[in-house]
């Protein structure tokens, strides 16, 4: 009978298939335990195909890691294993992950949109590795190859006068020099952020940050403001097309061609908070094109370019925060900027720009960036060799395999197939966003729109990872489910992703 299973599950997951009776024999015992463990109902669907087999695990168990954890390891990062039973990852490969025990995953969250062109991408592999062998480190005080082909490829994707690069560690750090360059140019200080927005958790940028739960009880941010966040669905004001999305929010709208009521009343919020929050001049507006963190949120058409031209008449500069949004991931534009018709001052960019590897950049125009020269700026890692070597082959990737135009062609299935089970359940309130940065946000029902309870969006959460699709969370209440996967999945994996969280549904449904 187990051998019947065994069979049965090699069947099932291709990726573990084999016709060789060693290699059967081999796998016959991690099966066996996770049969035991992980051994899932008749009705869930079947994981498409892959061709990768995971190397033989050999190192700590969850047991020990979660010893480790509770002695030694911070407490938020006990806090922050996002599921009852925490997910102990063994090893990646494309849009795949594998646990301890074998059971596959398809990967819908990226490392939170960190992972663009897949987990041990080929290419980035090999680049990461042969500049490995060569030089891992040396400061940018040096001329070294890596650095300066890195910021000529860079600087290549975006538009004049983007061409000056500064290269970080991470977002929090990009958000950092972009608040610094904007004050030093502009000799302002008032810096105005989205309610709901995230820009990161540093000591400066989480000034920036408007989202409750990362805010600690300490002065942090000084001369930052907020103005209310343009959300049209569960904004103030909304309508059924405004925005750039296959997919529009379920509310009711009497604007004329051209026009959008929307817009016009949260630029007045924004023109309301410029006179009674700040000083006559300001320094800045960041604005992610898309929120990340803030639950996957789209603005009016035509919004940020507005806002764009009323921050500049104060004198300030208008950043783009493309942390999460960038290299593709809203589709064949590269930046999500570029939907909006505007050309920022300043763009900070991270999570995918290196597929996982520690890195941000800020880039803006030279007379900006000439700023820094009044005193002495340094970074020790920024420019890091084998950080440039896995950037470039990054860009490489995203080019040469099409994947931004991937992220639109299966972007758009899948919110069309997210769309249809948004008729079918009560609790899909919205379904929003480009190319394959997703969000679906979840009610109590969508008359009121009200949040759905945390509890419910963890047994939701849980019953999806328990089929093997791993999401993500956000928004302001934590309602929003957050699909961020690897730019090189397939409709088939799209097809997988809607049948899971689809079999979710129905058994919350059977909860209530």
């Amino acid at each position: 009978m187990f051998r019947n299973l065994v069979t049965s599950c090699l069947f099932k997951h291709p990726c573990n298939s084999t016709s060789s009776l060693a290699t059967f024999h081999r796998l016959s015992g991690a099966l066996k335990q996770q049969l035991a463990i992980n051994d899932l109902p008749a009705d869930c669907p079947q994981l498409p195909p892959c061709e990768f087999t995971p190397e033989e695990y050999k190192f700590l168990s969850e047991q020990q890691m979660m010893e480790i954890r509770k002695r030694y390891c911070g407490p938020t990062t006990m806090v922050n294993t996002y599921y009852k039973k925490p997910v102990s990852i063994r090893q990646g490969f494309m849009q795949w992950l594998w646990d301890l025990n074998g059971k596959r995953y398809l990967d819908f969250f990226s490392g939170v949109a960190t992972v663009s062109v897949g987990h041990c991408h080929p290419r980035v592999n090999a680049a990461a590795k042969k500049q490995m062998e060569r030089l891992w480190h040396t400061t940018n005080i040096y001329l070294h190859s890596p650095l300066h082909e890195y910021c000529e490829k860079l600087a290549a994707l975006f538009p004049e006068p983007l061409k000056s690069v500064y290269l970080t560690n991470s977002g929090s750090e990009a958000n950092d020099l972009a608040m610094l360059l904007a004050r030093l140019y502009t000799g302002n200080f008032d810096i105005i952020t989205f309610r709901g927005a995230y820009h990161g958790g540093s000591p400066h940028s989480v000034g920036l940050t408007r989202v409750g739960s990362y805010r600690f009880p300490v002065a942090t941010g000084l001369g930052c403001h907020q103005t209310m966040c343009p959300d049209v669905y569960s904004g103030i004001w909304g309508g059924s097309h405004c925005r750039d999305c296959v997919v529009q929010a379920d509310r009711k709208c009497s604007c004329t061609s051209g026009s959008c009521h929307a817009k016009d009343m949260y630029l007045e919020q924004l023109k309301d908070t410029l006179n009674t929050s700040t000083s006559k001049s300001v320094a800045g507006f960041f604005a992610e094109p898309i929120q990340g963190v803030g639950g996957v949120v789209q603005y009016p058409k035509g919004y940020l370019k507005e806002a764009f031209k009323m921050i500049r008449e104060r004198g300030g500069v208008c950043i783009a925060d493309e942390v999460q949004s960038g290299f593709g991931r809203t589709g064949k534009d590269i930046w999500a900027f570029k939907a909006h018709d505007v050309i920022p001052d300043i763009v900070t960019m991270a999570k995918g720009i290196a597929n996982g590897f520690p890195m941000g950049a800020v880039i803006t125009s030279r007379d900006i960036a000439d700023t820094l020269t009044r005193a002495l700026h340094f970074n020790t890692f920024g420019g890091n060799p084998i950080g440039c070597a896995a950037g470039s082959a990054v860009i490489d990737a995203l080019l040469e395999d099409k994947l931004a135009q991937n992220s639109t062609e299966v972007g758009t299935y899948l919110l069309i197939g997210l769309a249809k089970l948004q008729s079918k359940f009560e609790i899909i309130g919205d379904v929003r966003g480009k190319g394959l940065l997703i969000g679906v946000e979840m009610v109590k029902d969508k008359i009121t729109r009200k949040p759905l309870p945390n509890v419910e969006m963890d047994q939701i959460f849980e019953d999806c990872k328990d089929m093997g699709l791993l999401l993500g969370k956000g928004g302001v209440h934590g309602q929003t489910f957050r699909m961020k996967p690897p730019l090189c999945v397939t409709k088939a994996d799209a097809d997988f992703a809607l049948a899971v969280f689809e079999l979710a549904l129905k058994r919350h449904e059977k909860r209530q």
